[in-house]
């Protein structure tokens, strides 16, 4: 995982890049993170407390079970096509702002991780984890709605993005047009 990130910080320095005002946005600033660091730290707490078995480069092959980590940018379009070109076949996003995109390839759904933002914004976000922080359920409950809404999706129920076309795909690139 270090090498990955150092690899991308010299391809950043060796490009002569600033990508320091990139991340986090100007969304994630208004839901008060200050720094890249912080938005990373809620990645890491979101992926809990699984050893990861696998670092794979953006856009290879997931072949390990278990929690795989992707090298992928911050960017969601970007990093949704790069786990669909991996193998993924059902992506779960989390979102505390309420992204709303999907993919063309894989379906998308959407957890709001917040009960506000899944009212505001209903009809795309799938699935609300504000109940957990509410103390309606537990995460384990949580848990178990997202597994069952991953089978149901499998078995052919479309998610929010399918249902409005939320159709982006971008491919990640760190390097000058000519």
């Amino acid at each position: 995982m270090l090498d990955t990130i150092k690899g991308f910080e010299q391809t950043v320095i060796d490009s002569h890049a600033d990508i320091r005002g990139a991340n986090p946005s100007p969304g994630n600033i208004e839901g008060g993170l200050s720094s890249i660091e912080e938005k990373s730290l809620g990645c890491i707490y979101k992926a809990g407390n699984t050893s990861v078995n696998s670092v794979i480069d953006y856009a290879k092959p997931i072949t390990a079970t278990g929690l795989t980590f992707m090298n992928t940018p911050g960017n969601d379009i970007e990093q949704l096509s790069g786990m669909a070109a991996g193998g993924c076949n059902i992506v779960v996003f989390t979102t505390g702002r309420g992204t709303p995109t999907g993919s063309p390839i894989v379906p998308t759904i959407k957890v709001s991780s917040n009960t506000d933002t899944y009212i505001n914004m209903n009809d795309s976000i799938d699935l609300d984890a504000g109940v957990v922080v509410s103390g309606q359920k537990t995460i384990q409950e949580m848990g178990e709605e997202i597994i069952d809404f991953i089978v149901e999706v499998g078995n052919g129920r479309e998610t929010k993005a399918e249902i409005n076309e939320q159709n982006d795909f971008s491919i990640w690139r760190l390097a000058t047009t000519v």
